[in-house]
């Protein structure tokens, strides 16, 4: 689906058990090719810096379940500064749209900084909009969100499966390259967060073996659940 110029995709979300977690992922690595940024078997590191209004409209959108919603994060994969990347992710009812821009790391750092007007001359149109919501609508650095993410792909149907695991919310920083930053794990060590992402369809023989019926979908926003761990212990 297209809306407003960006491509929207279907997004399904369930809590697994650990047992569930060991059979499907046996299943699913059968059929599926692990993603190639992978590190080895269990994936790779995914750690987000959330930014969200001074009134927290994001997370308050979320909770109220709002149809059409958007949030601003920044993303670096297994602690590295090769590839630092805004992203904009996209909510319309059950479908998703997430854009990406690269940033090097002194405009990250000036951003952490508060100063957005490294961004003021930028072209790119999604850094554009993330330094109006930064510099008029006075968005700002909300919480970290760390996890290890499993993810294999079918290329029929722009599928990918993936497998998040040890979510944690940095809870004294939030600079996603603090080696002293402390986290609050969020899920219990038996949980795992499973999520299918497809376009037009979900090919049959994926289905068979996901069987989405199977388990009860939930609205599941990691910002959400690490921002309100944060604000619990902070209040801020």
């Amino acid at each position: 689906m297209t809306l407003e110029g960006r491509k929207f995709r279907n997004e399904l979300k369930y809590y697994l058990n650990i047992r569930d977690y060991f059979v499907l992922r046996q299943k699913v690595a059968a059929l599926l090719t692990l993603d190639k940024n992978s590190l080895n078997e269990e994936g790779y590191n995914i750690r987000s810096l959330y930014f969200d209004g001074r009134h927290d409209h994001a997370l308050y959108d979320k909770n109220n379940g709002v149809f059409s919603r958007e949030k601003y994060r920044i993303r670096i994969y297994n602690g590295s500064d090769e590839k630092i990347s805004l992203e904009r992710k996209s909510k319309y009812g059950d479908f998703i749209s997430k854009e990406s821009a690269p940033l090097s790391l002194l405009e990250y750092k000036a951003i952490i900084n508060g100063e957005s007007d490294v961004l003021a001359k930028k072209e790119h149109p999604l850094l554009r909009d993330f330094y109006a919501a930064l510099k008029y609508r006075a968005f700002l650095p909300r919480v970290i969100v760390d996890y290890v993410r499993e993810a294999y792909i079918y290329e029929l149907g722009n599928v990918r499966v993936t497998f998040d695991k040890k979510l944690a919310a940095g809870i004294n920083d939030f600079d996603l390259f603090n080696k002293r930053l402390v986290y609050e794990e969020i899920l219990l060590p038996e949980q795992t967060i499973l999520e299918v992402k497809f376009d037009q369809f979900l090919p049959d023989n994926v289905r068979k073996i996901v069987q989405p019926d199977q388990f009860v979908r939930s609205a599941i926003s990691k910002y959400v659940i690490c921002r309100e761990t944060n604000i619990q212990h902070f209040n801020q």
